[in-house]
């Protein structure tokens, strides 16, 4: 599934689009560069879920967590992990295996670690400055 935005004012429509496309998985891994829109994404996919809690990128502290009305979100910034033994360490397993929505920003530092079953979100920026975001389940 391809999907375009122009704006932020569309992101709550494209993160809902992502939520019924990903029938029933709670693991979503964000592959983007450095300032696409990733962690902008994440926001709108948690207040699509009912999360009121705020939205920031976990980029120091790795993980931070959100409620919402049917548990919780757990949102990774692995940018700065320099191993998978260092998401070992922060029991990253423990999280992505707990049923609850995990949002993995930089997924490929902890590839060897991640569930079969989940939702590729890869987003890159257009020559125009709009947002395209393709969406695969696996």
């Amino acid at each position: 599934m391809h999907l375009k935005c122009s704006s932020e004012a569309g992101l709550p429509e494209i993160a809902r689009q992502i939520l019924e496309a990903a029938a029933g998985r709670k693991i979503f891994l964000f592959h983007g560069e450095m300032g696409a829109g990733k962690t902008t994404l994440i926001k709108s996919i948690c207040q699509s879920l009912g999360s009121a809690d705020e939205v920031s990128s976990p980029t120091f502290s790795i993980i931070n967590e959100y409620d919402h009305p049917q548990g919780k979100i757990y949102h990774f910034d692995c940018y700065r992990l320099k191993n998978e033994a260092e998401a070992l360490d922060i029991g990253v397993e423990e999280y992505l295996y707990s049923g609850q929505y995990c949002l993995v920003e930089w997924p490929e530092k902890i590839a060897g670690l991640l569930p079969e079953v989940c939702v590729d979100i890869r987003i890159t920026t257009e020559e125009d400055l709009s947002r395209r975001f393709s969406i695969e389940q696996h």
